[in-house]
Order: structure tokens, then sequence, then C-alpha cells
């Protein structure tokens, strides 16, 4: 054998072991066949009205039930008796929301769950939350959620949620996102007064007790009393939506960005909008499950509220909720619940940083997810030795993996950060 052909097999045995062998990523856009960008386009519109819509997990509950009904769903109660092919939901207290449909197979063999929840950090309002100082009215705050307080000073808020009169009426409150609305915002220094601030890290130089939304100056005229400032905007709330001041402890209402879901570069390629984290999951999770016509298995999609505060409550997962219509379908098919879950998948689905060239300390570059490179797989969470850490068997990963292969689905993995 020549020389040069040895060279040249050498160098094909090289190129057939690397594509046979090495795992090699590739842009999700090189992957696009015909017809695959307007569907990715036409999703994507859908989901910015969505991000539009739900700028609370009350407001992202009622878009998804509009959602569901158009796609046949019906609420769901006790003892309904249910066949392969129904759609059904339960919504927790407006908060959270449960859907199902049900498959071919019995609830005995198990049921394919996804998870993800709808709330984002926010600015809340404390229960007694208007007062004057200096003649300027402001809106006392708690923050919901990790959000970095240096980000929410002088930008435009919305006000979002609902007042529950002492009569049980409940008043919806949506300021900001209407033609012709106000908007709110915090103060901070200007830049020739804020030398001392500057000097302190990110995360103290606005403390969360400085977080106060401005929301008026004009005091009430022809009143020689006090705070007629705070007169003059309980009488404006007071005309709208027919509250008073006492009327705020039985509230829940919250100050969020008022800004409308946009597309981001000049390629239009990205989406930049509040409340991704983790809307952009529920959204996804929904949208499977509204497509799906008889399922062999049973689909069931959680939308659940809390999650930025450690899923506390009647409305997140550590509740109920979800055992208990799981514990009903199952009753309806006399399947003990238990024995449905032995056999039962679920992906939890939440937000995972994409690398980022501009903080690139702060990523493992091999381990990391990028942007374009498909949805992620999170084997395990945790820190520091894997502490508190959900870690999903090697079983488990390798269906998921069969599984998005199988559907040509876009998709890459990436390890927990630490």
């Amino acid at each position: 054998m020549s020389e040069e052909l040895e060279k040249f097999e050498e160098e094909t045995r090289g190129e057939q072991l690397r594509k046979a062998l090495l795992y090699k990523k590739k842009n999700g856009y090189d992957r696009l066949i015909a017809g695959e960008t307007e569907a990715m386009e036409a999703y994507c519109t859908g989901y910015k009205q969505f991000l539009d819509a739900g700028k609370t997990e009350r407001e992202c509950v009622e878009r998804a039930i509009t959602l569901a009904e158009l796609s046949g769903f019906r609420p769901y109660s006790r003892g309904m008796a249910l066949q392969a092919g129904d759609k059904v939901y339960s919504s927790n207290r407006g908060k959270a929301l449960m859907l199902a449909v049900i498959g071919r197979q019995g609830l005995d063999a198990g049921v394919n769950i996804g998870a993800a929840h709808i709330d984002s950090p926010r600015l809340d309002l404390k229960q007694n939350p208007l007062y004057e100082s200096e003649e300027l009215a402001f809106f006392k705050t708690h923050y919901y959620g990790g959000l970095r307080k240096y980000q929410w000073v002088t930008i435009p808020l919305e006000l979002h949620g609902v007042v529950v009169l002492k009569s049980g009426q409940t008043v919806r409150v949506s300021v900001g996102d209407g033609a012709g609305d106000p908007l709110f915002t915090i103060d901070d220094l200007l830049p020739h007064l804020g030398a001392e601030q500057s000097k302190k890290p990110l995360g103290t130089a606005i403390p969360g007790e400085n977080l106060n939304i401005l929301v008026g100056s004009r005091p009430l005229r022809d009143d020689e009393g006090s705070d007629r400032v705070k007169l003059s905007v309980l009488e404006l709330l007071n005309l709208k939506y027919g509250i008073v001041e006492e009327d705020f402890i039985s509230a829940e209402l919250c100050a969020v960005p008022a800004f409308k879901a946009s597309d981001i570069g000049f390629d239009r390629s990205l989406i930049g909008a509040y409340g991704q984290d983790d809307r952009v999951c529920a959204y996804a999770s929904l949208a499977a499950l509204l497509q799906l016509q008889i399922p062999e298995r049973t689909a069931v999609c959680i939308l659940a509220d809390k999650e930025e505060i450690g899923s506390e409550g009647v409305t997140g997962m550590k509740s109920g909720a979800f055992d208990g219509f799981m514990a009903d379908l199952c009753a309806g098919q006399g399947v003990l619940p238990r024995a449905c879950y032995e056999k039962s998948f679920c992906l939890s689905a939440d937000v995972t940083a994409a690398y980022d060239p501009n903080f690139s300390d702060v990523y493992e570059k091999r381990n990391s997810a990028f942007v374009n490179y498909g949805v992620c797989l999170c084997k395990y969470t945790g820190a520091r030795g894997k502490s508190g850490a959900s870690d999903a068997s090697a079983e488990l990963v390798a269906q998921v993996r069969k599984v998005l292969d199988g559907s040509n689905v876009v998709w890459q993995d990436r390890k927990s950060v630490v």
C-alpha cells in the first residue's frame, strides 16, 4: 500500500471516529427545515401575548384558562365521569392551575407530567402601604422573590392585583397597561449626589426599604389638613375602584415593570420581557398540552404558584392541591394514587442561564447552556456537593434523550449552577 493511501485511510478513519464517537452540538438555526421558521415565529407570537396578558400568577391562570377552553377543556369537578380524550382543568384559588388530557391507558399505567411555575419576582405592596412624606405620596413595598433591587429603580412600573372588600366582593386593579394609564416609578439619586452610593456593592446600594413607589404629588385642593397628597390619591382610588384605605389590608397588589414583550436584536432573534422566569416554561408546557388529542398515557400540566419563595402556601407545590387533583382522577378509575405515581413521569421545567461571553468568569463553558442550542436538560440541582439536590437517574435522562431525539427536538444538556 502506498504511503499516500495509508495517510488518506488514516485521515478518513479519524473523521469517521469523530462523527461516531464525539458529542458535537449544533446551532438550532442550522437544523431548521422548510416551514419550521414560520411555525417558530407563530409560537413566539402566542408566547409574547401570554407574557403581556399575564403579569401576575392570577392573570396567567386567567389567560391559560381562556386558551384551554378555546381548545376544548372544561372545569373538573370531583366525581366527573371521564373517558379517553377528555380535557379538564382545576384552578387552585385562581393562582395555580392543573390541566389533564385523559389517555387511552388507565391511570394505573401512570401519567406524564409537565410542571412549571407562573409567579415571578416583583414588588408586593405592604398591608398598610400608602403614606405621605414631604408632600409626596408613596407605596411601601416588600420585594417578592430573588430580584436584584438596583434594577427596579427609575423604571416605569405598573400596578396589578385584587382588592377584596369586607363584603367579599373582589375588585380587580390594573393600572399602567391600558391606553392612557399613568405609570409609577421608584426614585434614585442623581449621579452628582450619589458618590457615596456608588461606592457600595450592588446588593446594598439600594436597600429593600428604599423601594418605595412614587404614586402622587398633587395635594387635595381647598383643604388645610395633613396628608393632602395621600388623601388626593385615596380619592382617585375610591372614585375608580370604590376602595378606602382600610381595604389595603385585604388586598394583593404588586408592581411589575411596564414593558411589553419585544423582539431583541436587528434580526429579532430574541425576546425581551418581564416574567420569563418561569412563564417561558409554563407557556411551553401549556401549549404542548393544548395540542394533544388522545394521548396513550394521561398528560398533566401543572402551573404552580409561590416557587420564587420556596413553593409555600396553599397555592404552592408544597400544598395538597396537586395530590388532591390526582387522587380525584384516580378515584374515578378505581386506582390508588400511589399506584399511579409509581409509574408516572415528570419534567420539572424552569429557566436556566445561557452562557454570556460578557460574564464568562461565572460559567463553566463545557457544561453551560447556549443560546439557539435548544431546550436544556439539567440533571441535578443543588450546591456545595449537591446539597439539597434533585438528581435525576441515568435511566430517566436516557429516556428523555430518546424521546427528544425521536421527535427531532433541539436540546442540550447543562450542569447545575454551583
